[in-house]
């Protein structure tokens, strides 16, 4: 059976990968490079050419197998997909624990850089850097016994990642809401409302259906003015994966959570650090846990005061309590009667074809790049599309899926992965191709999909990742792009590019009714932007409220006392938070971020990098936003150089100087004393 996972076409076959073709094209690319490490690590005389070199194609080679398989099972998912999916994992996770621990490619590193080190250029001293590290990190001089138990703990974490990840989608999936009264769809948009009249006709079901994806929770718990509708939403979101809301126990991944904790720190107390925050913060700009929280907290002082006003002035404008339910619903009426602004409003002007026309101008703009559509292309679903970019001179520099609506069995949220990475070795190049994934509502009969102007910010944040990764210059894999960047970096080129989502001269570009092409009205343009700071206190709050959760438990873990979470929960919220949530709600069930995703013990980044990102962004405001030169020290210092640099380096390179938080406190409208972070 030819197997399309191994071979050499330039993208991946989506159309001709099937789940049986996962499990052996995953043992034979393992097995070829088990053979290959093994003649490698018998070299007596390593250099970077003889060793480090064939291993970072090896690194190349597997991620470009494995890449396809993991994005499908986040966007197409299914029962045999999954099977074949999980199957793998323990191959993975044995394979990557087996070379990290590799004690002959641990000695042949620091021989190398030893040997070699004053000859190297940089760029090839910072993959030995990252690789010794990684090595430390990864147990490389455990005794044998603790080697063994550093695997089999990495692995049982990966099989709990992933099926925690699988529970919130099956909880997702499960739970729908019929609805026989149009009175009570009041207020949500046509387009919402004609999406579940198909669905109902699809089921032979009368009425309508509404399905609990991302688009349709924050439609709902926004515009719906039933508040009998907004609560079981709110409900069903927020007790996804739980003991608690209309799919108790059936997807319950509160024990999935506790074990994935109790791995985590003996992962850490392996390698003796006093938690996995510790550990974590081994690759990160921040150095300890005490930066990490009183970063935290200066935040949370600077801004618990405007967020007390605003929710103060929120209930006094609904002349009521209000729980948690109606706090959106009241805020974006009163958005609404204070700018005359609505984000139901907004989406006739934010049709998706000419949002991605302004954000592709932005960058041709800032960075001398082109990009244009390929049709053609394999891809895994029918409304996906494919786009090349080009540098000035015409040559080709990388490429990306757009994958932009929401679906039944796909993941919710927005992320950019990547799909390919940049390599110039030996043994060939290969170009940087990403993916990017939104869950849009998509488009109806004879309309385009049409965007709030939150979609419009989120577009901008997850294609300032995908620039990231795809106008790297660095040419090994292990710190191109993406790669090997600090995490508490790697959202400064997305949350920089959320920036011109708000520029006057940008929304000029990227509005267009859908019907007369016209522009957002200037006035209404002006009353926009001024929404920017509207409950920023609100929102910065809640974000410290993850944050300050996800690093809590993290640190605090203790295996005669478990992970503590719903107490840490509860005393975190009694510190920080300003809206009252109900007992029932049970949001960490859900908290893919850092139970599945790469956000554990780093949550934190989120605010971190936004730090970073308002500041360089005031570094355009100085000079102008599309300024030549400063765009271009930011492509060189920043965007270009993936892991290749110590990032509080390549910043202050940019910038002049250390990080200053209030650029970021001016921006959004909140005082603070605002000493340089």
């Amino acid at each position: 059976m030819d197997n399309p996972l191994l071979g050499q076409d330039p993208l991946p076959q989506f159309m001709c990968i099937r789940p049986e073709h996962v499990e052996p094209a995953v043992r034979e690319l393992l097995d070829a490079n088990r053979a290959r490490i093994g003649e490698l690590a018998t070299l007596t005389a390593p250099t970077f050419a003889t060793v480090i070199e064939p291993l970072e194609e090896l690194h190349h080679r597997t991620t470009r197998i494995w890449s396809p398989v993991s994005h499908l099972n986040a966007v197409l998912n299914s029962e045999q997909l999954r099977a074949h999916y999980n199957a793998c994992l323990p191959l993975l996770s044995a394979y990557q624990t087996d070379l990290a621990q590799s004690e002959p490619l641990y000695r042949a590193y620091r021989t190398i850089a030893e040997q070699e080190g004053a000859a190297l250029a940089p760029v090839q001293r910072r993959v030995i850097e990252h690789a010794v590290r990684d090595f430390r990190l990864a147990g490389v001089g455990l005794p044998p016994e603790r080697k063994q138990r550093f695997k089999t703990a990495m692995l049982e974490l990966a099989q709990l990642q992933a099926r925690f990840e699988e529970n919130v989608l099956d909880a997702t999936n499960a739970w729908s809401r019929p609805v026989s009264d149009i009175d009570e769809l009041r207020g949500l948009n046509e387009m919402l409302i004609e999406q579940a009249r198909r669905r109902a006709e699809e089921q032979r079901q009368p009425g309508w259906i509404l399905r609990l994806d991302q688009p349709t929770y924050v439609a709902v718990v926004t515009d719906a003015e039933s508040p009998e509708l907004r609560r079981a939403f709110y409900e069903a979101w927020t007790t996804r994966a739980s003991d608690r809301g209309p799919t108790a126990g059936r997807w319950d991944n509160s024990e999935v959570m506790e074990e994935i904790l109790r791995r985590r720190h003996e992962v850490a107390r392996l390698l003796d650090f006093p938690n996995y925050a510790q550990y974590a913060l081994a690759t990160r700009m921040a150095r300890s846990v005490e930066e990490v929280l009183g970063f935290l907290h200066e935040l949370a002082a600077a801004a618990r005061g405007a967020a007390q006003a605003e929710f103060a002035e929120l209930e006094e404008f609904a002349g009521r309590r209000l729980a948690a339910w109606d706090v959106g619903f009241y805020a974006e009426r009163l958005q609404r009667e204070r700018f005359q602004v609505s984000q139901e409003e907004l989406r006739p002007y934010f049709p998706l074809p000419r949002v991605l026309a302004g954000l592709f101008e932005v960058a041709e703009r800032l960075f001398g790049v082109r990009i244009r559509e390929r049709n053609g292309v394999p891809t895994w679903h029918e409304d996906v599309r494919f786009f090349d970019i080009t540098a000035a001179g015409g040559e080709r520099v990388g490429g990306f899926y757009l994958d932009a609506y929401a679906r039944p069995h796909k993941r919710s949220g927005a992320w950019m992965d990547e799909c390919i990475g940049r390599k110039r070795l030996a043994s060939g190049a290969a170009l940087p191709v990403a993916y990017l994934v939104c869950n849009f509502l998509p488009p109806g009969r004879g309309r385009p999909a049409l965007l709030t102007h939150d979609d419009v910010v989120t577009l901008f944040h997850e294609f300032g990742h995908g620039l990231h990764h795809l106008l790297t210059r660095v040419d090994y894999p292990s710190i191109a792009g993406i790669n090997g960047v600090a995490w508490d970096a790697v959202e400064l080129p997305s949350q920089f590019l959320e920036n011109y989502a708000w520029h006057p001269q940008v929304l000029q570009r990227i509005s267009g009714h859908f019907e007369s092409g016209a522009p957002l009205p200037l006035d209404q343009q002006q009353r926009l932007i001024a929404t920017r700071s509207f409950h920023a206190g609100l929102s910065m709050m809640r974000q410290l409220e993850f944050a300050l959760f996800d690093f809590r438990i993290h640190t605090e873990y203790a295996p005669e006392r478990g992970g503590r979470i719903l107490e840490i929960l509860r005393e975190v919220r009694s510190e920080v938070a300003v809206v009252p949530v109900p007992e029932w709600n049970r949001f960490p069930n859900s908290f893919g971020h850092i139970f599945a995703g790469g956000y554990a013990a780093g949550y934190y980044s989120y605010k971190w990098a936004e730090v970073l990102a308002a500041d360089a962004f005031a570094a355009f405001a100085e000079s102008g936003v599309f300024d030549g030169p400063t765009a271009q020290r930011f492509l060189d210092t920043i965007l270009s150089r993936g892991g290749s640099r110590d990032a509080l380096e390549a910043f202050v390179e940019f910038r002049g100087r250390r990080p200053d938080v209030r650029p970021l406190l001016r921006q959004h409208g909140i005082d603070g004393a605002g000493e340089p972070a």
